[in-house]
């Protein structure tokens, strides 16, 4: 039986163009690496045909696809995609985000050695999707720039509580960026209870904290006194540029990264 140890989560919407460069990333990191890993897909009811991109990747990874029959919000949409999953551990991807070539080795390295542990913080580079764009499409990893920035100036890799990893010397959104987290499906399992599911399933764009980040109250109530793990080099490409709600990013970072903290802070924290 194939015993999967890590779910890679993509809540997707439309941007076909983008699904296929993240699934291409994943397709040749596979090819350096023996990780037991499967792909969930949910897709929020998307106006683009994505069922033809899935097929073809569908040949040559475990994919899991699943349609929504309405758009359900971003919000929910990233719990749903959780929900497909069977992994001993989770990585929620946007479908505009790429891994390195190395990520899925690496990941297997360390999923090995430090299994016990709840939750990882993996680094990502920044970059422009317009330097993904200019490239024959799919997009081929090798082709990215040498100089991208980091998004953390974390500089090495240890072993912190959870209170230590959302200092903002280490993820100053506080965890926003979904790429940056791999954690236990067990006890992200035990921590959906605590959303609200009323806002949760608020429609309007962005309206309430859980719409827009209800992974962040997952983690302040079932990972706050759990030992996590810092990985300083990134494994991942974090794409500015292709995101819908670019024009709210001033928004999000006035008032739900204070939101963030608040709700660590409700949760224990101290």
């Amino acid at each position: 039986q194939f015993i999967v140890l890590l779910s890679i989560c993509i809540p997707n919407y439309n941007r076909k163009n983008c699904l296929k460069n993240c699934l291409n990333s994943i397709l040749i990191s596979k090819k350096i690496s023996k990780l037991s890993f499967e792909v969930c897909i949910s897709d929020n009811c998307s106006d683009e045909n994505i069922e033809d991109i899935i097929l073809e990747y569908s040949k040559n990874l475990n994919i899991k696809f699943k349609k929504n029959s309405e758009n359900f919000g971003l919000g929910r949409n990233i719990i749903e995609s959780v929900a497909m999953a069977s992994g001993k551990f989770v990585w929620i991807l946007g479908n505009d985000d790429l891994i390195l070539s190395n990520s899925l080795s690496e990941l297997e390295r360390l999923l090995e050695k430090y299994g016990n542990l709840d939750f990882f913080f993996i680094n990502s580079y920044n970059l422009k999707s317009s330097e993904v764009f200019k490239y024959r499409q799919p997009f081929e990893t090798k082709n990215l720039p040498s100089d991208m920035k980091k998004f953390s100036l974390a500089n090495k890799d240890q072993i912190v509580s959870f209170d230590q990893l959302i200092d903002p010397k280490i993820s100053f959104d506080f965890l926003l960026g979904l790429y940056l987290s791999i954690f236990k499906r067990d006890k992200w399992n035990s921590g959906v209870s605590y959303i609200n599911q009323k806002d949760l399933n608020d429609k309007r764009t962005f309206s309430t904290f859980q719409n827009t980040c209800p992974h962040i109250t997952i983690f302040a109530n079932s990972f706050f006194k759990s030992k996590c793990f810092i990985k300083s080099d990134p494994l991942s490409v974090n794409l500015s540029g292709e995101r819908e709600w670019v024009n709210l990013y001033s928004f999000i970072e006035l008032v739900r990264i204070p939101e963030a903290i608040d709700c660590y802070f409700k949760s224990g924290l101290s």
